[in-house]
């Protein structure tokens, strides 16, 4: 298969000889590439990849359909839920937030109270190490809040130690300090309908029974006597150590002693505004927000609010969760906590552009049309709270998902179509893209993931928010992403016919995005990744944004100097770049870690944004790709990773995207042979 004309045409007759001159292997890998991406499309043009998270998920399922009452569901899937728990299971007993980390006391506890109520004995092997695992870190008392509160929904812990939720937060007007708007898209379509929970504080049947103090998972307390923990350090070290938390606790503190406002007189109107404002937010296909959790609590806010199993809005929320399944016969079944459609399709026809598909290609072509269908134009939108001017043109991540766009797909999207067709330019699908994500730009020149200005960190200190995940502000791996957008098509406007007016407007947004990265690089030349692990990831981003503007800002070339000397640094002895999760909390980690494709990819593109291809960090990173690439019997062949490279919230919730280890390779791959040809055109001309 001869994907393009700027590959070299030698192909390599034995993968054993994938180890010399990287120019001359990386065609036979590029084209296995191609071809297994192929052998995955779905028969409309699209990919979906399983979106793999930790045992959480799974788990809140098991707890959702136990309080539901449909144990019936439960008894049916059974088998395949416990094969998949114990096959997530560590030696020691633990769950991990992620493949080769630590066990994590709150999914261990979740995963085991599953385990539990699915019926398997505590007697087992596997249940006798978990509660050893649970015991010697604390017990369940370590459990992080949002654990307390799915416990408390079964008498597991005390809704006394469990932070108040007053509902009239949903009457707030979005001028407010406080009100939901100010949080981010995935904590506001959660958090109202815990409004509800919090109001009515329901204990649920287990399979010993219903109790507020229920014994069902004392063997994993280290003190069952007294369950009513504190949730918040004591006043006294927050009076020396932070203020604003200090006062969120007192507020929390009183409202405690006034009974949570229950008997407050705008109590049921505003519990009539939460169910108002979740079945508006809920998708004609049963969906809220594209995400598990608010899926869960949605359910069950509707159902103590009056609604029964068999109305249409909880029977449609509950066909939704199970479209979140995935089961597969070596595996048995998980429930991913979102699924990744549009960033998989989009990711995959970037990676099929870099590897030199023709335009013209009728399967890219479909794949592109399948996208373009997604684009959302609707009234729908959160986004419009505090940007009620700008018109719609996003892309969601999700199939079902008209509320969130998001900036990060949109700017990938307005890649795949620039680089399938430059001179779809001009076209109302690709203008509609841009300018929507130019309405989303920040005050500091930055782009967030859903939401604009949604930066009022001072909320994170709620005792609620012991994840530190409620706000979306602006970071450097959106904004990198959005800058090599608006840097292609600046580009490709010097070939195809772009409006002036335009073309001043995305140049503004470049100049204030420049800054915002140069604001926010790291000393060691590195950027954050707050969506994917992490410096690596934020590095690459920024500096294949940063890349299309360095011979029209000045600025731009030191930073991206400084960006390439540190992955220099980073680079493995093997050629690869690999990152642990732990550089979250500790950032004398960046950059170390096994190497792994995906990571490897991001580093390979971010030098080739910047370096010739014969240099040896890049020739390094491109022979690590092709020699790790796994064959295959039929079809093509792909690279093997267990790490989660993908971030959900940092340190809490980490994922591992099944065509991360694809597509980004891929492009590395392409843009790599591609630099190799232009290069040596350049050489044959001279």
């Amino acid at each position: 298969m001869a994907i393009n004309s700027f590959m070299p045409v030698t192909k390599c007759s034995n993968s054993s000889n994938r180890s010399h001159d990287p120019s001359e292997l990386a065609p036979d890998a590029l084209e296995d590439a191609v071809n297994y991406a192929w052998d995955n499309v779905h028969d409309d043009g699209h990919w979906y990849g399983e979106l793999k998270s930790n045992a959480t998920i799974t788990a809140e399922y098991v707890m959702l359909y136990q309080a539901l009452g449909l144990e019936q569901s439960l008894s049916r899937d059974r088998e395949a839920l416990c094969q998949w728990f114990v096959s997530d299971q560590n030696p020691n007993g633990s769950w991990s937030i992620a493949p080769d980390h630590p066990g994590d006391v709150s999914t261990t506890t979740e995963a085991y109270l599953a385990l539990k109520i699915l019926g398997v004995s505590t007697k087992t092997p596997e249940m006798q190490r978990a509660c050893s695992f649970v015991k010697s870190v604390g017990g369940v008392a370590k459990v992080r809040i949002f654990t307390r509160i799915y416990l408390a929904t079964f008498g597991l812990f005390p809704w006394k130690a469990v932070p108040e939720l007053t509902a009239e937060l949903i009457l707030m007007p979005s001028w407010a300090p406080i009100n939901i708007y100010n949080f981010s898209s995935w904590a506001r379509s959660t958090v109202v309908p815990l409004l509800i929970l919090s109001h009515h504080q329901p204990i649920y049947m287990l399979p010993n029974g219903i109790s507020s103090n229920n014994d069902f998972l004392d063997e994993l307390w280290c003190s069952p006597v007294d369950k009513v923990l504190p949730y918040t350090k004591p006043i006294a070290d927050l009076l020396k150590a932070d203020r604003v938390a200090l006062l969120f606790t007192i507020i929390d503190k009183f409202i405690y002693q006034l009974g949570g406002l229950r008997s407050f007189p705008l109590r049921t109107y505003s519990r009539s505004q939460c169910v108002k404002w979740i079945l508006k937010h809920q998708e004609a296909t049963g969906d809220w927000a594209g995400i598990f959790p608010p899926m869960h609590v949605g359910i069950l806010a509707l159902t103590l609010e009056g609604f029964s199993v068999t109305d249409s809005c909880i029977t449609r929320g509950l066909e939704a969760v199970e479209r979140f399944a995935w089961q597969d016969h070596e595996g048995g079944k998980r429930i991913q906590a979102c699924v990744s459609p549009v960033w998989d399709t989009v990711l995959m026809s970037i990676g099929l552009c870099d590897a030199g598909l023709p335009n013209n290609d009728g399967r890219l072509i479909k794949a592109v049309n399948w996208i373009k269908n997604r684009q959302l134009l609707g009234p729908e939108g959160d986004w419009r709270i505090y940007q009620p001017t700008i018109a719609p043109g996003g892309f969601s991540f999700e199939y079902h998902n008209t509320w969130y766009p998001d900036v990060d797909d949109t700017a990938a999207v307005i890649i795949a179509f620039l680089k399938q067709d430059p001179k779809s330019a001009p076209s109302t699908h690709l203008i509609k893209a841009v300018e929507w994500t130019l309405g989303m730009q920040n005050k500091d020149g930055g782009w967030a993931a859903f939401d604009y200005e949604n930066n009022k960190l001072f909320l994170n200190k709620i005792p609620f928010s012991d994840m530190n995940a409620l706000l979306d502000p602006s970071t450097a791996d959106v904004t990198g992403r959005v800058l090599e957008a608006f840097g292609l098509l600046v580009k490709v406007s010097n070939t195809v016919k772009v409006p002036e007016e335009f073309l001043k407007k995305i140049n503004l947004a470049c100049h204030l995005g420049i800054s915002y990265l140069a604001s926010t690089q790291e000393r060691n030349g590195s950027w954050y990744g707050r969506w994917g692990s992490n410096y690596i990831y934020g590095t690459s981003n920024a500096v294949c944004g940063l890349a299309y503007h360095s011979a029209r800002d000045p600025s731009v070339p030191p930073l991206i100097a400084s960006a390439i000397k540190w992955l220099k640094l980073v680079q493995h002895s093997d050629g690869g770049f690999g990152e642990v999760l732990d550089t979250y909390k500790d950032a004398t980690l960046a950059g170390h870690g096994k190497s792994s494709a995906s990571q490897t990819a991001w580093g390979a593109m971010a030098l080739l944004a910047h370096l010739p291809s014969s240099d040896e960090a890049v020739r390094r990173s491109i022979a690590y790709l092709v020699s790790s690439q796994t064959e295959k019997s039929v079809g093509g062949a792909t690279w093997p990773e267990t790490e989660y490279t993908g971030t959900g919230f940092p340190n809490f919730f980490h994922l591992g995207y099944e065509y991360y280890p694809h597509y980004f390779p891929m492009m590395a791959l392409g843009r790599y042979l591609r630099k190799v040809e232009r290069e040596r055109r350049i050489v044959q001309e001279s």
